[in-house]
This record gives structure tokens, C-alpha cells and sequence, in this order.
């Protein structure tokens, strides 16, 4: 396992058949089918939280004019991580391929009136972005031109910020706590370069400092390290091979999006008030966060993960239809399942299925053909013993269900 753990993800991908890179498009991995079981429920998951914390899921356009981001900043202090180009049919217009969702998060906000009753309002969106990073930067998962974030976007009033960063840090904690990663914080301040006053600044600051200590959390404070627009709580997690990496935020913004997109909503009294705003991403990116998580696991993902959850492997042809009842009774039941009936000795089926980091194998010879069962065989603990089928499907639904 320390050995498989030290593997370059690129050639877990690889061997796994999860993904492959190509010179026509630097930066931006070709997914492959068993990589999109992953990337599948990864994404179930994220909107599984999403709907728990009653988040409303949006999804806005890929190409936007360039005026979007001259008016949030980001032509200014982003401009060289961008693809732009002028429209070929229209020379007045240019056209962004956009790199991050914030800005165009305010126009689905805007598109009617909000009262202080919609507060907390929580958008959220898959989206799949482009960053124009130097080709000497790119590194398989890593560093990505193509990036797909689990974003979200809060708007909420001054009161409940600290309330809602307390649950966002929950969440991010829960979630790598489910893949036994070891989660450590930081709050990141005003850059030199910042939007806003320093006033607005120490507001944001304070509160993300109160809901870190209210939330119980241990954090360090990375000087002038902040977003241009807002202060930011990052969180990092520490993998097999005890590296570090930054991983989900969490950024207040007092200036960009309510100020340059005059963003306002009615408070009890009738008066206009402007919201603040909380970026949230809890895995940062999936393309880093599969990445890692290859790394940390050598490629032997928990069984709701694997893109492969069971093999039936028969001794011999003698039990192929009991192995194929089994098969189809597994497949029936929602489980990804692969059925091995080639002519090959039954110790290269199981090579062949641990080589491909298959959670459970299910033998099945002349015993468990009389008994209506499978023998079964579990990565990390090796034969577990027979059991009837029916048994089986109830331990798996199981700990697929509970994420182990």
C-alpha cells in the first residue's frame, strides 16, 4: 500500500483507464468511462450536501463579454489567467471564456427583487471553467487549464455570516473526515493589491476570525494572502504522503460582487441594504481532489467510489451460469459489477481484478453453486468467507450508502 500510495496519479489514471492527456488540448484531461464514475458521483455527492444545506443549484454561460469582468476586477488583476477573444463577426465585441462563476452569479440574483426574508440566499454551481495557466505550470490533475469547481455563492446579511462560515467549515471538515483526511485551517488577509477600504477589510477579517473560534477550529494567518476582493479561510488537508494541499475556501467579499454589481435587498423597513457574500468551495477543484485522492489511496477508492465495485470470477466454465446469475442480480441491484469468464487460471482472474483495485471478488466454484452463495474476497482483508448472495447485497448497499 506505501508503495502504491507514492504512484504519480497520472499513472494510476492510467493504469485504471480513469483518464488520459493529449497534446490537442494542454491541460485538460480526457476523461474516460470508469474516470466519470468517479467524476459522477463526486458531483452526486456535492449536491447531495448541497440539497441537505438548501442550496439552489444554477448554471450560467461559458462565454460572457468581456464587460463582466471589467467591472468585477478580474480584467485587471486576472487578465493574463483568461482566454478572450473578439467576436470574428463582430469586432466590437469581446467574448471571455469564463474562469471563474462569481461574477455571473449576481445576474441570476439580480433577475428580481430579494427581501432580508430570502437571506441566506445559497446559489450553487458545477461549473466547468477555463484558466489560462503557463503550459511550464501544467501537471497532470494538479495544475489544469480545464477546472471544474463545486461552487457556490451566499448572499446573506452582516448577522448571519458568522453563523453560515460555522457551517461551511463543518461541512468541509465532515466531508474530507469521510475520506480520513487530516483537515488544518487558515485565514488568509488583504492583499496589497485589494479592492476596498481597509475598514471594509478589518470587518471581513474579524468575522471569519469569530466563526473559526466559534466553530472550535485551530487556524494560522497567512498575511496579505487573500483574494483581491475578500479575506479567505482555506482549508488544507494532509495526504498518505503527509504533502500538504489547499483545498476548499471559504471568502467573504464586502467590495466585488454586492458593490460593482449593485447588489441589494429590502430590509424590514423597507430600506435597500447590501448583502455580503461568501464564495464556497469544499473541494476546490475535482480535478485536484481525484488527484490527491489517487495518491493518498494508490488508487484503491472506498467502494462508492470504485468505478468497478465487484467481480464475479466462476473457477471454471462448469459454474458460468450460476457466476452470470450472480452477475445479473448485482447489476439489477444498482451495483457496478464485472463478470470474468475468460479461460484463464482462477489466480490470474484475481490478479487481473486486484491489479484494477476492485474492492470485492466473488469466486464461485462447485460449493457456492450447491449453496446459492459466493465466496468472497475483500481488498485489504483476503478471504472473508461464503455468504449468500442476498447477505452480500445487504452489506453493500450498506457501506456504499454510509460513503465507506
Amino acid at each position: 500500500m506505501e508503495k502504491q500510495a507514492q504512484q504519480d496519479h497520472r499513472d494510476i489514471g492510467q493504469a485504471l483507464d480513469l483518464f488520459s492527456f493529449h497534446e490537442i488540448a494542454p491541460g485538460a484531461p480526457f476523461w474516460h468511462a470508469k474516470g466519470m464514475v468517479i467524476f459522477k458521483e463526486l458531483e452526486k455527492a456535492a449536491r447531495e450536501i448541497n440539497e441537505a444545506e438548501k442550496y439552489q443549484e444554477i448554471s450560467t454561460p461559458i462565454l460572457v463579454k468581456k464587460d463582466v469582468f471589467v467591472k468585477s476586477g478580474h480584467w485587471e488583476h486576472y487578465r493574463d489567467n483568461m482566454f478572450y477573444f473578439v467576436n470574428p463577426r463582430d469586432e466590437n465585441e469581446m467574448l471571455v471564456v469564463k474562469p471563474m462563476n462569481c461574477p455571473e452569479s449576481t445576474y441570476v440574483y439580480n433577475s428580481r427583487v430579494r427581501s432580508y426574508r430570502d437571506l441566506p440566499l445559497r446559489l450553487a454551481e458545477i461549473g466547468r471553467l477555463n484558466r489560462n495557466e503557463l503550459s511550464g505550470t501544467l501537471g497532470g490533475l494538479f495544475r489544469v487549464r480545464q477546472i471544474t469547481m463545486d461552487d457556490a455563492h451566499i448572499y446573506l446579511r452582516p448577522e448571519q455570516v458568522e453563523e453560515e462560515v460555522i457551517k461551511i467549515v463543518d461541512t468541509i471538515r465532515n466531508f474530507y473526515d469521510m475520506f480520513g483526511f487530516k483537515t488544518t485551517y487558515v485565514l488568509a488577509t488583504r492583499p496589497k493589491d485589494a479592492l476596498g477600504g481597509k475598514e471594509e477589510w478589518d470587518i471581513a477579517e474579524k468575522a471569519l476570525g469569530n466563526a473559526l473560534k466559534k466553530a472550535g477550529v485551530k487556524y494560522a494567518t497567512a498575511e496579505g494572502e487573500g483574494s483581491f476582493y475578500g479575506p479567505k479561510i482555506e482549508a488544507h488537508l494532509r495526504d498518505s504522503q503527509d504533502r500538504d494541499w489547499q483545498m476548499g475556501t471559504a471568502q467573504l467579499d464586502l467590495v466585488m460582487l454586492p458593490k460593482q454589481f449593485d447588489v441589494f435587498y429590502t430590509d424590514e423597513n423597507g430600506q435597500q441594504k447590501m448583502p455580503w457574500v461568501i464564495h464556497r468551495a469544499i473541494f476546490g477543484s475535482f480535478e485536484r481532489f481525484i488527484g490527491v485522492l489517487l495518491e493518498h489511496t494508490g488508487g484503491a477508492l472506498p467502494v462508492w467510489l470504485s468505478p468497478v465495485q465487484v467481480a464475479v470470477l466462476p473457477i471454471s466454465d462448469k459454474q458460468n451460469k450460476w457466476a452470470q446469475n450472480v452477475y445479473e442480480e448485482l447489476k439489477k441491484n444498482g451495483l457496478r459489477a464485472e463478470l470474468n469468464l475468460d479461460n484463464e487460471t482462477l489466480g490470474k482472474k484475481i490478479r487481473a481484478s486486484e491489479m484494477q483495485k476492485i474492492p470485492y471478488l466473488l469466486i464461485v466454484g462447485e460449493k457456492e453453486v450447491k449453496a446459492k452463495a459466493v465466496a468472497v474476497r475483500q481488498r485489504g482483508k483476503g478471504d472473508v468467507g461464503q455468504i449468500k448472495v442476498e447477505r452480500l447485497l445487504e452489506k453493500l448497499k450498506k457501506e456504499i450508502g454510509d460513503k465507506k
